[in-house]
């Protein structure tokens, strides 16, 4: 992936904001359990950060991948992943089938002020039941004259309780899991949709995540992305995205993470000497260093090949999968490294340690990556 002049202005304007307008703040929204997040993402729009790829008409940049992909690698580098998902939520995630399939109408209504950030937007198609496991989803949006009726509840749902409207992935019909699925747009303050209180996690403290619930909630057929019926489709091609923001993101926390620890090891003194001058120590980190460029190389190579129009399923799931692990062995290592303090719930290693522990998880399991990828291999039966 070649990065030119403007990928570089791009980067610097995406780090200056992380630097003056979140990381400042972290400790604070950690302790509150969110962050002001129309604030901060009227902010982001104003630097035209929340629609790199959308289409300029809606009032997007109108950019390739390549650029996105940079600006999440610097939002990254937030010392909480928190605020950064949340983005990715509105820009990967809630949007892009919106911004590729939706009707002008739809766009106008909902995607230009989700660019602006005057709107914040959620993705809701995880279950308690169905989370990697997509096509398991019972929420169902049954037709009722010019109306869709929308039944069921949707749970893990970041912005969930802040969001304006949601992406939603439903049943529409009783036919086949992979062909009854639609994408509808459902505006938060529907009549009979209803929120659990804030779930508590293990990391991600700053973002409101929320268990949904729709009890006969009435929205317009002409809320329909595309084509009924062509909802998981469209969720699969939305993941693939979402996929390689992940592994995007990955790169700038793990990069902060390792750029930190190098630093304090430096300054921390062992018996006489600096942590860093322990050969092992510093074998260590050429070792992750190694393990991070590598990631980068391959999260880069799907992003030009995805550019180029080329199916990327199998790439995007090695990235995302070696990101999830890869994070969990850096955050961990560099932890270590900073000994009695990196057991203190403010340092950058235990916040990306229990921060970024979900990339493992979000987007399609470790193990739902494994299987994509085995397949792509012809290692399994198809009977």
């Amino acid at each position: 992936m070649h990065l030119t002049t403007e990928h570089e202005a791009l980067r610097r304007t995406a780090r200056q904001f992380v630097e003056s307008e979140i990381n400042p703040y972290i400790l604070k929204w950690e302790k509150q359990g969110h962050f002001p997040i129309n604030n901060v993402f009227k902010k982001m729009g104003n630097l035209g950060l929340l629609g790199i790829c959308k289409p300029e008409e809606n009032g997007g940049l109108g950019l390739d991948i390549s650029y996105n992909l940079v600006v999440a690698e610097e939002f990254g580098r937030a010392v909480a992943g928190g605020v950064a998902m949340a983005m990715g939520v509105q820009t990967d995630m809630a949007t892009p089938a919106l911004a590729r399939f939706g009707n002008q109408e739809l766009r106008d209504q909902f995607l230009t002020p989700a660019i602006a950030g005057e709107y914040v937007g959620a993705i809701a198609v995880s279950e308690t039941h169905a989370g990697s496991d997509v096509a398991a989803i019972t929420t169902t949006a049954r037709k009722n004259g010019d109306d869709y009726i929308i039944n069921g509840s949707k749970m893990w749902i970041t912005n969930g309780g802040q969001a304006d409207f949601f992406c939603l992935l439903a049943n529409t019909s009783d036919g086949k899991p992979h062909k009854n699925k639609s994408l509808i747009i459902v505006p938060s303050k529907t009549k009979g949709i209803s929120f659990s209180e804030p779930l508590h996690k293990l990391g991600m403290h700053t973002t409101n995540t929320a268990q949904i619930f729709f009890d006969d909630v009435r929205v317009p057929q002409s809320y329909l992305i595309g084509k009924e019926g062509a909802g998981f489709t469209m969720q699969m091609m939305q993941f693939q995205e979402e996929r390689l923001w992940i592994c995007a993101n990955a790169l700038g926390a793990l990069d902060i993470c390792l750029e930190k620890t190098i630093q304090y090891t430096h300054e921390r003194k062992a018996f006489g000497k600096s942590v860093i001058s322990n050969q092992y120590v510093h074998f260590r980190f050429a070792e992750l260093a190694t393990e991070i460029e590598a990631l980068r190389a391959l999260t880069y190579q799907a992003a030009e090949l995805h550019i180029l129009g080329k199916d990327v399923t199998t790439l995007a799931s090695m990235a995302k999968l070696k990101a999830g692990r890869l994070l969990r062995e850096v955050t961990d290592s560099c932890l270590q490294y900073w000994g009695g303090n990196g057991f203190m719930w403010d340092n950058i290693a235990s916040q990306l340690y229990r921060d970024t522990r979900i990339s493992s998880i979000a987007g399609g399991t470790d193990e739902i990556m494994l299987g994509i990828i085995s397949k792509a291999m012809n290692m399994l039966s198809n009977k």
